[in-house]
């Protein structure tokens, strides 16, 4: 049973930083897709980026690459989202997400695990 648990979120000034964590149980992170989504309230779940299980490539969103960094670390099981110089747009709901398989894009509908998100918020 594939298990994630967001943390990191809080209040950051714009232009300052912010690094999200997701920790996951119960799957073999080299047979997994991760990635982070976000969601403000009335909009669509919005794909930020994701990471491949085995050559680790990574696929972010316009509005985002540059700016944030996701990385995993397959010992800890843990999946991180690095979020610099945010703007008020990055406000949002984060959530990660895992599916089976090395097919990763960011878009929520192909993912089946979700965790219960972090707010995060810039001022």
């Amino acid at each position: 049973h594939v298990q994630l648990v967001e943390s990191g979120g809080g209040s950051v000034q714009a232009g300052g930083s912010q690094r999200l964590s997701c920790a996951a149980s119960g799957y073999d992170g080299t047979m997994y897709c991760v990635a982070w989504f976000r969601q403000v309230p009335g909009k669509q779940r919005e794909g930020v980026a994701s990471v491949r299980p085995r050559d680790g490539s990574t696929t972010y969103a316009d509005s985002v690459q540059g700016r944030f960094t996701i990385s995993k670390d397959n010992a800890k099981n843990t999946l991180y989202l690095q979020m610099n110089n945010l703007k008020p747009e990055d406000t949002a709901m984060y959530y990660c997400a895992a599916v089976g398989g090395t097919y990763c894009p960011i878009n929520s509908g192909y993912y089946n695990y979700w965790g219960q998100g972090t707010q995060v918020t810039v001022s």
